[in-house]
């Protein structure tokens, strides 16, 4: 080996240890311009001095306050939305070796949005807590019956057949949701905000009662990412090198599946955030989702809040939600995704 050769080698490591330093640092410093910026922009923008008089000092008659209250509350509801949502979309794309993985776009958050649906109108469930049971059982039969469909076939589930039969199936359990909210005004009424996608309804008491699928969901997304790593190679050299391939998927699975319930308790269904963030990251940092699982749930945040911020300056005095705004952003990126023939092997 020449002596340029050798010196091209041992240089590469450095290089790519450099560049996830500049990612982590230029993730950080968005993350902390997105929280600020969430706080202090809106149909009524507040100067940071006001700002942190009102968070700090907060006076119980004055209007600041109580509009940093809603916003701080809507920014720690923003964080834990868009960290749990891009964390599910990584965990999917790796585990699936599909890269248009999205719980929205592979039918997961319309699975999940339908029974808390059908929990509404049955048995009038209300609250983030009970939202979450009826979302999670969803997610998961919509993640098994849309797998298990892509799966016929001899070329089993290739990315574009899940995605056609994502499309399919959430189209279906949106026509029941119609129908099951057509069939009662209070049904209506405790569901036409929330199925948007909006950061705005839900309260700490919420998020907390939902905490606990957030941290189980994470550890078994994030903590498993080596295993991620090794699925990309094939379930063959996977088990050769001593992954338990089908529990382990399994087990990334259910994380994925409590995430998702999770987000869609406390949010509604908001769309393409978990396809978005995981490219965004691959094209810098590479495949490793080592690196590309912890970071989704700093990067995550940052795409979300910045959404929610747009929805409020966009026609003000009124808000568009930022389920809304989302798809606006979204739905280009995947189009464009869709028709690279990199991104998709049909």
């Amino acid at each position: 080996m020449s002596a340029a050769a050798e010196s091209v080698r041992q240089s590469t490591p450095v290089r790519r240890r450099s560049r996830r330093g500049l990612v982590l640092v230029g993730v950080l410093a968005l993350f902390v311009v997105a929280v600020i910026g969430s706080l202090l922009i809106g149909s009524k923008p507040v100067d940071p001095v006001t700002a942190g008089r009102a968070l700090f000092h907060p006076d119980a008659g004055s209007s600041e306050s109580v509009l940093m209250a809603n916003r701080l509350s809507r920014t720690v509801i923003g964080i834990v939305i868009g960290a749990v949502l891009a964390a599910a979309g990584a965990a999917m794309q790796g585990v699936t070796r599909n890269p248009l993985g999205d719980p929205a776009i592979l039918g997961i958050n319309s699975g999940a949005t339908c029974l808390v649906v059908v929990g509404i109108a049955t048995v009038g469930a209300s609250g983030a807590g009970t939202y979450a049971v009826w979302a999670v059982i969803g997610a998961a039969l919509a993640a098994v019956l849309v797998y298990s469909i892509a799966s016929i076939g001899r070329s089993g589930a290739t990315p574009v057949k899940l995605a056609l039969v994502g499309a399919a199936f959430s189209a279906g359990a949106m026509s029941i949701t119609n129908a099951m909210i057509l069939q009662g005004q209070d049904t209506l009424d405790e569901f036409r905000h929330w199925q948007i996608g909006s950061l705005s309804r839900s309260t700490y008491g919420d998020l907390l009662s939902v905490l606990p699928l957030v941290v189980i969901g994470v550890v078994l997304t994030v903590g498993l990412a080596s295993s991620i790593n090794n699925f990309a190679l094939g379930d063959d050299m996977a088990q050769s090198l001593g992954e338990k391939v089908a529990l382990k998927r399994f087990v990334i699975f259910v994380g994925i599946t409590l995430l998702c319930g999770a987000a869609v308790a406390l949010a509604g269904p908001i769309a393409f955030l978990g396809l978005m963030i995981p490219h965004a990251l691959r094209a810098v940092l590479g495949p490793d989702y080592r690196w590309i699982m912890p970071l989704s749930l700093g990067a995550g945040p940052v795409i979300l809040l910045w959404a929610d911020v747009v929805g409020r300056v966009l026609l003000p005095p009124t808000e568009i939600e930022v389920g809304v705004t989302m798809a606006i952003v979204g739905v280009p990126i995947f189009i464009y995704l869709i028709r690279t023939r990199k991104a998709v092997n049909l």
